[in-house]
């Protein structure tokens, strides 16, 4: 057996841990080699709920599950951890406005963001679920001084999986043949969910499918997907977020499958000519434990609207909580990128051998 890595998970009493806790007991996530210690992490009043979850687990008896720990603060919970999964956030009420929604949760994740800075492990890995995720990701990332951007991430692997899934289900396609799909931007009703890349049994998609249908019919399903799920069933959707959940820290730690093209939220370097200093879902590629910008993809002049309508609500998403960003780490996410010899752009930012180095060094080793 390797060495039990640990992941926090905050939210964990909540419906989306309560289909994701299994998942990662049982290797679906990190692996079927790989022991975990889990150090679940919820709000005082929800912790005997919690440890209904925890005797469940402990029931299932998963040989790779190490150490179950629980707490009721992010400060405790975040010791020595490898892997956050942030998953607890204020939910928006009625009548509440969307900048309301972003300062409420700029308390939590601030608090968060701090706590990782401190407490955590000093190469973590941090996914942000809770919503608005993307921007949610951002205050946490800027309340972090200690940790590069780059380990900071928003989950937009539901977005890819749904257009992935709707995609499969109108042609026909079992979701395995369907490759290099990209969802472009905010994980909302704005993102853009693009197939001009993908394929479908290694044949173009867009020459498989009507144009009207993919602008009228297709695009607008996927970006509403989460709202038309709720008034189905009078519940978000929680077993779909933890599925993609594990997808995303599945391929960010095990690397993704040749060839292939996934979505995460991260922060920008500019690639696409999109504004640095915001998250923004781009196309990726994974491998060593690192996520890189696929570049060169070609964007036609409609896609590239719908790309400059998403960052326009990330930067006033941003906006709406500038006064809450640390001016301190403004600069350190302005420059996020260092390239290789083979002339790719890694996502990164100057972790690696210095340059000055009298003896042989290659910038693979990261």
């Amino acid at each position: 057996m390797r060495r039990p890595i640990r992941i926090a998970v905050t939210g964990a009493a909540g419906a989306i841990s309560n289909n994701l806790l299994f998942k990662i007991a049982s290797g679906e996530m990190m692996g079927t080699d790989q022991p975990v210690i889990m150090q679940l992490i919820e709000v005082p009043g929800r912790m005997e709920a919690l440890r209904g979850i925890a005797m469940e687990l402990e029931d299932c008896a998963f040989p790779l599950l190490h150490t179950i720990t629980l707490h009721d603060n992010v400060e405790e919970g975040f010791e020595n951890i490898h892997y956050a999964l942030l998953i607890g956030a204020y939910p928006r009420g009625p009548g509440m406005e969307r900048r309301d929604l972003l300062e409420m949760n700029a308390e939590i994740f601030a608090r968060q963001g701090k706590a990782l800075n401190d407490f955590a492990n000093r190469d973590v890995k941090i996914l942000v679920v809770g919503n608005p995720a993307n921007t949610n990701a951002l205050i946490a990332s800027r309340n972090a001084p200690k940790l590069s951007p780059s380990q900071f991430t928003a989950l937009t692997r539901l977005d890819h999986n749904r257009a992935k899934g709707i995609l499969a289900n109108h042609t026909g396609a079992n979701p395995k043949n369907i490759s290099r799909i990209v969802v472009w931007g905010n994980h909302s009703t704005t993102q853009y969910p693009d197939l001009h890349h993908a394929t479908i049994l290694d044949e173009p998609a867009m020459q498989q499918i009507s144009e009207e249908w993919y602008r009228s019919v297709y695009i607008p399903k996927v970006q509403q997907r989460g709202g038309e799920i709720i008034a189905a069933r009078g519940q978000s959707s929680a077993a779909s977020a933890a599925q993609a959940i594990v997808d995303h820290m599945h391929d960010w730690v095990l690397g993704t499958s040749p060839g292939e093209i996934v979505s995460m939220g991260i922060f920008s370097d500019g690639s696409y000519g999109i504004q640095k200093g915001i998250v923004y879902s781009f196309p990726v590629r994974c491998d060593y434990g690192r996520y890189q910008i696929v570049k060169g993809l070609e964007i036609n002049e409609w896609g590239l609207q719908q790309m400059r309508l998403t960052e326009q609500e990330l930067l006033d998403e941003k906006s709406a909580v500038n006064h809450l960003l640390p001016t301190a780490t403004a600069a350190s996410h302005e420059d996020l990128s260092i390239c290789l010899r083979s002339g790719v752009t890694l996502y990164a930012d100057g972790t690696g051998p210095q340059a000055s180095s009298k003896y042989l060094t290659t910038n693979r080793v990261l």
